[in-house]
């Protein structure tokens, strides 16, 4: 399909969108039904509510659910209305009394004037006396009405201006106005009670003053909030949400994409074809010609086959791509989808497990349906163990779901409808997990094997990686490769990224030599610690045990050839030696002897020197333990033992051991007296070489570091110096003539014979000691 219709299609697909914000809509409606967006009361307490009752502010007392009450104020106009009636009441009455007081003031004079004209009488009747007295009478009561009634205007004047609704809401810092522009009705104020009873009886009290039409009463009400009452439908909508959400996104299709829930049995492997750009090619791949020739005859398989069937030969079905961890797998099965010019399936192993029983086998069935379509086609599966391990090793034995997507993946490959056009491409680090029933020939007929690169490949590996970094003159890739014995591909990546970032730390314009010996320190012994603080005395014990491990190997014939010694904190060791190790086929008994005398010479110069041991030789218990057990359990070089092989290549005996009782004690004892002897070996050695020992250790403690070079200047040459160089050149002789197939089948053999089982060169190149 063609980008364009591509893009029309998608544009097709319905899109829900609309029905999110729908739903969002109506509930957004109710919630303002409902006034959930309504001004929040503010909270007062009792005096507050006496107060605005006395004055009579309050419209309305709402009583919720029996505890929070609810106080509404009278609105801006009906405030202004009281107040004016109210002063106009008051003026009123302030004219009346006025008039009361002239009247009273008046009257009052009148009396006071009819007194004098009395008094000009004569007196000697009893009548005119009787009249006087009352006159001053009256003239009393009328001086104490005049006094109340001036009093009581007196009131009237003290009283404050009413105050009329802006002023009131403005004393409450109330808006006037709600949210859509209607007047704001409350309510406005709220607080707790704990009595409805009580809280009744003094509402009444502080209003007794007021008629009892004017007079407020308190309403109960039954609420329920907005999730209280919605909770539900909010509840089963969000989850059918949630399930639709996460249906489109198990079916590969986001929000809008349309997706379906069906599509959780669909095949999630990415198509390389022609018009897709891979920038990997078979030049990115440097140091797996064997492998490399494997791989583009697979696709020469596809893109002419006639050319091998003509002579009655089949196609094969599948190549398996066996090799350690970042050996370049993935990396070469990337090459063959950048150079391919068929359809290439890529997919990982873990695609094929989902959560739901069955999804396995029908992405596996829907992954060949597509590849039969787009026949002839390469299918690749990274990580294969993942769904290929072998049937019936758990401790359950119940139906598991991996278990029927490699059933359903072995009658792909080779079953009934098996077709010829597809090749199948894995790659695993684990073969021996993996079922026989894959593994044999009809599925995966080749098992190409991807080991360590040796010298030369390392070479051509570093000049890949080292045209993508700016390097100076002094730069050689021979050397480096010689630097890192045992490394990988992405080993050898990670260290060319190291070295650039430890340029670019330095301020520099172009990586140098030195640059990259920094690197190698740094993978291989981790970061540098310059400010770890040790004491002097620890400090001497772990030169002369690093100086243990450099004169033990400088005069033992088949122990590695010291590069540098160290005391310099790195990681999570506090001295280390790095040695070049020879990069061996196969190891015999004096040369794994050398090695572990080599390895338990640490401890035993501290036992000479200071006539004690420390915890900083662990390590090097640790490898001499597991190399002395490689040797008696695995190897057969134990003459008590015998030449038998306890080795769990298939690691079937976890619980149970494959020998008795005591044939254990037979190998315990032969361990323990394999090591002993090396030890009281090296340990004689060293006694004999005190002075050598003396020398490299004081070295140690004046420079922290020295090199090959300096031990050469302080103890002399290595006695086995001259015999290693001589094999060196000769075996590089070797390496310049050409060999015929015959003979690399046979080393091949050999290689895959030794492949599984542990030895003494599964090491790193340099031997670190941590003092714990």
């Amino acid at each position: 399909m063609s980008k364009t219709e591509h893009s029309k299609g998608k544009n097709n697909r319905p899109n829900f969108l609309w029905v999110y914000a729908i739903i969002g809509m109506i509930f957004l409606g109710i919630w303002v039904v409902t006034g959930q967006f309504a001004p929040q009361p503010e909270k007062i307490n009792r005096n507050e509510v006496k107060a605005m009752l006395e004055n009579q502010w309050v419209r309305r007392v709402v009583l919720v659910n029996d505890r929070n009450v609810e106080v509404s104020l009278k609105s801006q106009d009906e405030l202004d209305t009281m107040a004016s009636v109210i002063q106009a009441e008051r003026d009123s009455l302030l004219s009346v009394l006025t008039d009361s007081m002239a009247s009273l003031d008046a009257q009052i004079a009148e009396l006071a004037d009819l007194s004098k004209i009395d008094s000009n009488l004569d007196d000697s009747t009893v009548a005119n006396g009787s009249q006087d007295a009352g006159i001053q009478t009256l003239a009393a009561e009328l001086r104490q009405a005049a006094d109340i009634v001036e009093g009581k205007i007196d009131s009237l004047n003290a009283l404050k201006p009413v105050q009329n609704g802006k002023a009131v809401y403005e004393a409450f810092d109330i808006e006037s106005v709600g949210l859509i522009g209607d007047a704001n009705l409350g309510p406005h104020f709220t607080f707790t009670i704990s009595s409805q009873d009580e809280f009744e009886k003094e509402v009444k009290v502080w209003q007794s003053n007021f008629p009892a039409e004017d007079q407020i009463s308190v309403e109960a009400e039954v609420r329920e909030s907005f999730f209280t009452r919605y909770g539900w439908l909010l509840l089963f909508v969000g989850m059918m949400a949630v399930w639709f959400f996460l249906m489109r996104r198990m079916a590969g299709g986001g929000v809008g994409g349309g997706g379906q829930i069906f599509n959780v049995g669909k095949s999630k492997a990415q198509l390389f074809d022609k018009d897709t750009a891979v920038k990997v090619t078979f030049d990115s791949v440097a140091g797996l010609e064997g492998a490399k020739e494997e791989v583009v005859e697979i696709v020469s398989f596809l893109k002419d086959p006639k050319k091998y069937t003509s002579l009655g030969g089949k196609i094969p079905k599948g190549a398996l791509l066996v090799g350690e961890p970042g050996t370049g797998k993935t990396l070469l099965a990337k090459a063959m989808a950048g150079e391919a010019k068929v359809p290439f399936f890529s997919i990982s192993g873990s695609d094929f497990v989902e959560m739901f029983v069955g999804v396995g086998a029908s992405r596996v069935r829907d992954l060949f349906k597509q590849a039969r379509e787009k026949a002839p086609c390469i299918i690749f599966i990274d990580e294969v163990d993942a769904i290929g391990r072998a049937r019936g090793r758990g401790m359950m034995q119940a139906n598991d779901e991996r278990e029927n997507t490699l059933n359903q993946l072995l009658v792909e490959m080779d079953g009934f409808s098996s077709d010829k056009g597809v090749i199948i491409l894995a790659a695993t680090n684990r073969p021996d997990v993996l079922d026989n029933a894959l593994k044999r020939p009809g599925r995966f007929d080749r098992q190409i094997m991807i080991d360590k690169p040796d010298l030369k490949s390392r070479e051509e590996i570093f000049h890949v990686h080292l045209k993508a970094i700016k390097t100076g003159e002094n730069v050689d890739a021979n050397k480096l490769a010689a630097m890192t014995p045992g490394f990988v591909g992405a080993d050898i990546a990670n260290i060319c990224n190291e070295a650039a970032l430890i340029a670019a730390r330095r301020d520099k314009t172009s990586v140098e030599m030195d640059d990259f010996n920094a690197a190698v320190d740094r993978v291989i012994g981790g970061l540098e610690k310059k400010h770890k603080i040790i004491s002097k005395d620890e400090k001497e014990v772990i030169a002369y045990h690093e100086a243990g491990h450099a004169v033990s190997s400088w005069f033992l014939q088949y122990a590695n050839p010291l590069v540098k010694v160290s005391i310099v904190p790195r990681g999570r060791s506090l001295g280390a030696a790095w040695y070049l190790p020879d990069e061996r086929n196969i190891t015999n008994t004096e040369q794994l002897e050398d090695e572990m005398a080599a390895i338990l010479a640490g401890r035993a110069a501290e036992e000479i020197v200071f006539g004690k041991i420390s915890t900083g030789a662990q390590n090097d218990l640790d490898r001499v333990t597991k190399m002395a057990y490689s040797m008696v359990v695995v190897f057969g070089m134990s003459e008590k033992v015998g030449n038998v092989s306890y080795y769990d290549m298939l690691q079937q005996n976890n619980l149970t051991k494959p020998y008795s009782d005591a044939t254990a004690e037979v190998i315990d004892a032969e361990i323990r007296a394999i090591i002993d002897h090396q030890y009281d070996r090296v340990k004689k050695l060293l006694e004999t070489k005190r002075e050598e020992l003396n020398t490299v250790a004081q070295e140690l403690l004046k420079n922290e570091m020295i090199y090959r070079d300096r031990v050469v200047e302080l103890i002399g040459d290595s006695p086995f110096a001259k015999k290693a160089e001589e094999d060196e050149v000769k075996s590089a002789e070797d390496s310049t003539q050409d060999q015929d197939e015959n003979e690399v089948s046979i080393q091949e053999a050999q290689d895959d014979n030794a492949e599984n089982v542990p030895s003494s060169k599964e090491e790193d190149s340099t031997s670190t000691e941590e003092k714990l």
